[in-house]
């Protein structure tokens, strides 16, 4: 099937994907739910945004509708939260729309705790996958579900900052923001 056959397929679908534009004090993003699940939380200005775009759309076969939903209102309400110094977790269901690997490396970034970075070659490690560094670092900027799935707390092994769909400055402030709370935590 041609790229346009296929566009026009999609196009014809009844799923929806609906989107909305949430403003954080980092940066715009846009918040998208599926079926109830949050499926999308990705900057609005993201290098990559059409790639996302593109694979959410053929993954669930749907289309965009600038709408809201339950799932971005309580989106936007733990997010102010999280940005106000709040909420050091999220409580939201999620829908990770990828390759096996690729949802494998971002239910793993959930396990990484508030407050604290991991190398790539240590997610890597903690996946059993020492040697695909790699295969991990490019599955981490894949992520669709920033902050949430904190993509932001995987840094360069010499604790550079290295590559963020926001923007390095985003994902600095997003780092301060939750080792500061997390000093006042104790």
């Amino acid at each position: 099937m041609k790229r346009e056959e296929k566009n026009k397929a999609i196009m014809k679908s009844p799923n929806i994907i609906q989107i909305q534009r949430y403003h954080s004090p980092c940066g715009d993003l846009m918040l998208g739910s599926f079926e109830g699940k949050l499926c999308l939380c990705d900057w609005a200005v993201e290098k990559h945004r059409d790639i996302v775009d593109i694979r959410l759309r053929k993954m669930l076969q749907a289309n965009y509708e600038e709408k809201t939903s339950d799932i971005i209102q309580e989106t936007s309400k733990q997010l102010d939260e999280y940005f106000d110094g709040k909420r050091t977790a999220f409580d939201i269901p999620l829908l990770f729309v990828g390759t096996d690997f690729q949802q494998k490396v971002w239910h793993k970034l959930l396990e990484i705790p508030y407050g604290t970075t991991i190398s790539y070659r240590e997610l890597a490690t903690q996946l059993d996958m020492p040697k695909a560094v790699r295969a991990v670092a490019n599955a981490n900027g894949a992520n669709a579900i920033s902050i949430i799935a904190p993509c932001h707390r995987v840094i360069g092994s010499d604790h550079s900052l290295t590559g963020y769909g926001g923007g390095l400055e985003a994902k600095k402030v997003l780092l301060t923001l939750e080792l500061d709370k997390s000093k006042s935590l104790f």
